[in-house]
């Protein structure tokens, strides 16, 4: 029975800590989800930023707490950056690391300044999104 709870947590941050990178890289399009988008993008950047200061930049609670499963169910090997882990577990390839930290930061500061923008700067009459 232990193991179903494992593999019925793995399947659940799979799902969810997926949703949650492609919300923090696209939630600021629309505007019902901006305010939130701003808020998960913040918990993620306090989680690499703050949290990283004691486990090491760009530590994120929600690979630990999946990884912990993981290793549970027998995983070892498992890479450092949760972008490696979605691309190598359909694949079998796994990514440049460096690559997939640069790659993962920049487009993550990409998503922080369009959410500044769309939050902050952008005239509130103007925004073409509404209509979404």
């Amino acid at each position: 029975m232990e193991n179903f709870w494992l593999h019925l947590g793995n399947w659940v941050f799979i799902v969810f800590h997926t949703v949650l990178i492609v919300f923090n890289l696209f939630g600021w399009i629309f505007p019902k989800t901006r305010k939130l988008h701003l808020f998960t993008l913040a918990l993620t950047l306090f989680s690499w930023l703050v949290l990283g200061i004691w486990k090491g930049f760009g530590y994120c609670f929600l690979t630990d707490w999946h990884y912990d499963i993981l290793r549970q169910l027998g995983k070892t090997n498992l890479p450092n950056s949760y972008i490696t882990f979605l691309v190598e577990t359909p694949s079998g390839w796994r990514p440049d690391a460096q690559l997939v930290e640069i790659l993962t930061l920049v487009f993550t500061l990409l998503a922080l300044i369009c959410s500044l923008w769309v939050n902050f700067f952008k005239r509130k009459k103007n925004d073409f999104s509404t209509d979404l």
